[in-house]
């Protein structure tokens, strides 16, 4: 945590404590029920009143954007590594496959990031838009070195994504990977 410049208080203890229980109890919560599951779960699980975890975390995107954080800056720091080397189609598939491993975290998080994209209210937005900023920025280095089939685009990739997520999610891992594997080969070149 930052530490409080002249003028600006620091966290009182029991909130800083209570946002650790918070985001500790919501991460169980939704890997057993989903990211949709009841925050009151979330606020019994933590010890804490509705209205608490309504003070920390005002949505529950807001809830799920603050555990994805630490995830996310890693995922955009991997994305970072791939852009700086030489990108082929198997690059894009180390991306697509982290992004998938990224947005099935939670069963159901793959239709809230897909709702954020657009949604400009989203606490999730920025870094959603900073995943298809990644994933444009392959697609195009693997265009420049004739990676891709003609007429491949970013926005191929994308659907790759969300299906394979999805597939991720509610088909297992397995089938997601045989997804990936197919679709990538239709894209090369």
């Amino acid at each position: 945590m930052k530490e409080a410049g002249p003028g600006i208080r620091r966290p009182r203890a029991d909130a800083v404590r209570n946002r650790r229980l918070l985001l500790a109890a919501a991460d169980e919560v939704f890997r057993a029920g989903g990211a949709d599951a009841p925050l009151e779960h979330v606020a019994r699980r933590a010890g804490v009143g509705i209205g608490t975890l309504y003070g920390h975390f005002p949505t529950r995107r807001a809830l799920i954007a603050a555990l994805l954080a630490e995830r996310n800056g890693d995922l955009f720091d991997f994305g970072d590594r791939l852009i700086g080397a030489t990108v082929t189609i198997d690059t894009i598939g180390e991306w697509v496959r982290a992004v998938v491993r990224h947005a099935s975290t939670y069963q159901g998080l793959t239709v809230v990031l897909a709702e954020s994209l657009d949604d400009h209210s989203s606490e999730l937005q920025e870094a959603c838009l900073r995943m298809n900023s990644i994933g444009t920025e392959l697609v195009a280095l693997a265009e420049r070195t004739a990676e891709l089939a003609p007429g491949a685009a970013a926005a191929d990739v994308f659907t790759l994504i969300n299906a394979a997520a999805w597939t991720c999610e509610y088909a297992g891992p397995d089938r997601a990977e045989r997804l990936i594997d197919l679709v990538l080969e239709g894209l090369r070149a």
